[in-house]
């Protein structure tokens, strides 16, 4: 067992290094869940892939669950920082809502493990995978609403939309499963583009193609 690194940190404040020690935690489970799963992600496999003792481990978690049921939120927000931070600030419309989804198949050839903490997590962590969707749905449906009022939107009514943030939602998880890295197979660039270029044409020439 390597020693624990919290202990390197001596210039750094005794909140600071709590701090970066939960990370790490954190960023061990997304690495250990995403190659293993939930059932296979045992407390000394985290703890020792974040290069803290065991011990150290219940110091922030009182127990393996603790940790599941904030991973995937914590994930999705890295996720959505990695998709907002490509957007161009221009980008409207149909384009916009394209290089989103662009962004979102280029964060998963970068993170293959994300879809299999994403889809074991109904089962295994219910909480996170609930709060996960409400972030998500939040984003989008607020993204929808600026749409419509820049006029890029029109005759949606709001129920309908609320539908539509389901079929994003619908059509990320899918191209997920069948796009990403499984096995010995690794995610090509061109299934990624076919993937990007049917979805665009599918937003430009349905939802936005009203507003044109």
């Amino acid at each position: 067992m390597q020693r624990d690194r919290t202990k390197q940190a001596r210039g750094a404040t005794r909140a600071e290094r709590k701090l970066e020690t939960h990370e790490r935690l954190l960023i061990a489970g997304e690495k250990i869940v995403g190659r293993e799963g939930y059932a296979g992600a045992s407390v000394s496999k985290i703890a020792g892939h974040a290069g803290v003792a065991q011990g150290t481990f219940y110091n922030y978690f009182s127990a393996r669950q603790d940790l599941f049921d904030v991973l995937l939120p914590h994930v999705g927000r890295r996720m959505l920082e990695y998709i907002t931070d490509r957007l161009d600030d221009d980008l409207t419309g149909a384009d916009r809502e394209s290089a989103r989804f662009r962004a979102f198949c280029e964060y998963l050839v970068e993170n293959p493990g994300f879809y299999r903490i994403l889809s074991e997590a109904e089962v295994h962590a219910p909480k996170a995978y609930r709060r996960h969707t409400d972030l998500l749905v939040d984003g989008f449906r607020k993204a929808l609403e600026r749409s419509v009022k820049r006029g890029e939107i029109t005759e949606y009514s709001d129920a309908e939309l609320e539908a539509v943030v389901f079929m994003f939602l619908g059509a990320r998880a899918y191209v997920a499963m069948r796009y990403i890295r499984r096995g010995k197979k690794k995610t090509s660039s061109t299934d990624c583009e076919n993937a990007i270029a049917a979805y665009t044409k599918l937003v430009a020439d349905g939802l936005f193609s009203r507003a044109l």
